[in-house]
Formats: structure tokens, C-alpha cells, sequence
């Protein structure tokens, strides 16, 4: 049997979490969906805007993750907004955990991506920024496009 080729292209992708948060560190890990959950993120009915991952009882979880329902699943649809259960090892949710008890330090979905026929989710260590953090940045990517317009020009 074939095992499908890794999937470079996200399914679906938090833009905004690099602009509010510096991330540190990215973990990969695969998450527990139903049926029709799959299927609508196969056709890209996800969004992980405003989306975090928490460590409950022990085990990861991802909040606020939205997968619009499958118009074809009837009554067995999934509930859009519900908590999906992360697939990590122990030392993994151990550390990650430590991490996050840290003042500033939080755990947001980055991408979420067909791997192997899995459905995985990077997750970012992410420290929040703040506004003239943000500011810096932005300055800093303008003079690069400056400079790269300049060179081009010259050349």
C-alpha cells in the first residue's frame, strides 16, 4: 500500500500569530478528530484564528479551533468549536507545560497540515509582544522591502 507524500501546503495557518507573538519554539503534534472533522479540514473549512492549546488533566487539548461542519455529515456532524485532544508523548506535555507556567508564555496553533495521512497541528511556544514590539517590526520589515526595491532599481 502507498503511504501518501507529506502535504506542503497548510490546510490552514494562524497569520496573525506572528504578528502578536514571538515564537520561541514549535512542537509538532497529531490531534484526535471525528469523521466529519477530517473531511471538512481536507476542503479547508478550518480556522485557527484566536485558537490556544492548554494543558488539562494531564493531556493537551486545543481550544477555540474552528472546523466548520460537513454539509454532507447530516446528524453526525461535529460540534464546530469543541475541544480537540492533542497527541504528544509524556515528556513533551511535561515540558511544554513547565513552559507555560511562565509569566508571558503560551501555546498557539501555527499551521494544521496532512502528514502521512495524519492530520497534525504545529504549535508554537509563543511569547506575547507588545505594541511597540509590534511597531519595531513592522519598521524593520519596511526598510527591508526599501532596501530590496532600492537594489533592484540599481540593478
Amino acid at each position: 500500500m502507498d503511504v501518501p507524500k507529506v502535504q506542503s501546503k497548510p490546510l490552514a495557518q494562524n497569520r496573525k500569530a506572528s504578528h502578536d507573538y514571538t515564537i520561541e519554539d514549535t512542537v509538532e503534534a497529531g490531534i484526535v478528530l471525528q469523521g466529519t472533522e477530517i473531511k471538512s479540514i481536507r476542503r479547508g473549512s478550518a480556522n485557527l484564528k484566536d485558537s490556544y492549546a492548554r494543558v488539562y488533566n494531564g493531556e493537551m487539548y486545543v481550544y477555540n479551533m474552528h472546523i466548520a461542519p460537513y454539509e454532507e455529515g447530516n446528524r453526525f456532524n461535529h460540534d464546530p468549536l469543541r475541544n480537540r485532544k492533542l497527541l504528544l508523548k509524556r515528556k513533551e506535555i511535561d515540558k511544554l507545560f513547565g513552559i507555560t507556567r511562565e509569566k508571558g508564555y503560551a501555546l498557539i496553533p501555527l499551521k494544521l497540515y496532512i502528514k502521512h495521512g495524519y492530520c497534525k497541528v504545529l504549535l508554537g511556544v509563543a511569547k506575547g509582544k507588545r505594541d511597540y514590539d509590534k511597531r519595531h517590526a513592522l519598521k524593520e520589515k519596511e526598510a527591508k522591502r526599501d532596501v530590496e526595491r532600492a537594489m533592484k532599481q540599481r540593478y
